[in-house]
């Protein structure tokens, strides 16, 4: 399975030079590679390969260019913190114990973990480790850096974590920012940003105000990535760490909600998903230009990893 393969890959590409290849030739010490791993929710590649053939993402054609991409065996059952979780620990789900939203009844959290996650073991081998809006993070660990905790963070009216977008002063149940001190940091230079993304609007609040309720959601939407594009900034300026992982959830909750699907699609509602056609597109557009903010902390030192967990299209198939 193809996270066993990345964990490895992972922690190979920190130990090996630092093991092997310690000192140059001329006696200088070689510095330590650096890897940014950017998390996609819902990555579709049937809605991203047109955006790149018309220049619309140019800076994940640029990744692309310089190295591989493809299609990438998930797990049984997709969903984000089920394949986070495998992720983080190169196991099962049954094995690491993170199943899905829900486990025995309680919202998915660390504390579930029966597995070793990455950021233990690279921190463990003195790898400095950066982790911010990433799913299934919540409450967040004790590393050899920094972690901002993502999707399932519980806060205000926001009791179950799921879905929901709570700001980083709401966050209860538990501590979203390691370590504790960050947490004021943040507040001072970032600002009270939204964790995750926001949640989707009920039927109820849609009903007869499709369009005006769905141009609400989506500035919102587009208010957290502006929040997150300033927080990942902020965080590979000030606090460059050895391994960085950051992640995008609006993409996924957007596919979720308003795949441009047609009649024949699983959850097709013509009063919704006829009103903003382009908005799912729109979203990797969007994101594109996060990388961009991204990749300007990359050198030729630094290894870009970009994922995700499942595609949105399998889903709204029959």
């Amino acid at each position: 399975m193809f996270p066993r393969k990345i964990l490895f890959l992972l922690v190979s590409v920190f130990l090996l030079p630092m093991g092997l290849c310690a000192q140059q030739p001329n006696g200088a010490s070689k510095p330590k590679p650096r890897v940014i791993m950017v998390g996609v929710n819902g990555m579709e590649l049937d809605i991203i390969r047109p955006l790149l053939l018309k220049g619309d993402m140019p800076n994940l054609a640029s990744v692309i260019e310089r190295g591989a991409y493809g299609k990438l065996r998930t797990v049984s059952g997709p969903n984000c913190p089920r394949v986070y979780s495998t992720l983080f620990t190169s196991t099962q789900p049954e094995e690491h114990g993170v199943t899905g939203f829900l486990v025995g009844g309680i919202t998915a959290n660390t504390h579930m973990l029966k597995e070793e996650p990455l950021w233990s073991v690279l921190s463990k081998r003195d790898i400095t480790v950066g982790m911010a809006n990433v799913p299934a993070t919540f409450p967040v660990m004790p590393v050899n850096g920094y972690m901002i905790s993502g999707m399932l963070t519980r806060g205000k009216n926001c009791e179950d974590g799921v879905l929901c977008a709570p700001k980083l002063s709401e966050v209860t149940g538990g501590d979203a920012v390691y370590p504790r001190q960050m947490r004021e940091e943040l507040l001072k230079n970032v600002g009270d940003f939204y964790i995750d993304c926001e949640r989707m609007p009920s039927a109820a609040d849609l009903k007869g105000h499709e369009a005006d309720v769905i141009d609400s959601w989506l500035k919102k939407v587009q208010i957290i990535r502006d929040q997150q594009t300033k927080l990942f900034d902020y965080l590979l300026t000030s606090h460059p760490t050895n391994f960085t992982f950051l992640a995008q959830s609006c993409e996924d909750r957007v596919g979720h909600w308003l795949y441009p699907i047609t009649p024949f699609n699983v959850g097709y509602n013509a009063n919704v998903n006829n009103v903003r056609q382009g908005a799912f597109p729109d979203q990797y557009v969007a994101f594109d230009k996060v990388l961009g903010s991204i990749l300007k902390h990359a050198d030729s030192n630094t290894y870009v990893v970009i994922v995700s967990d499942p595609g949105i299209k399998p889903l709204r198939e029959f």
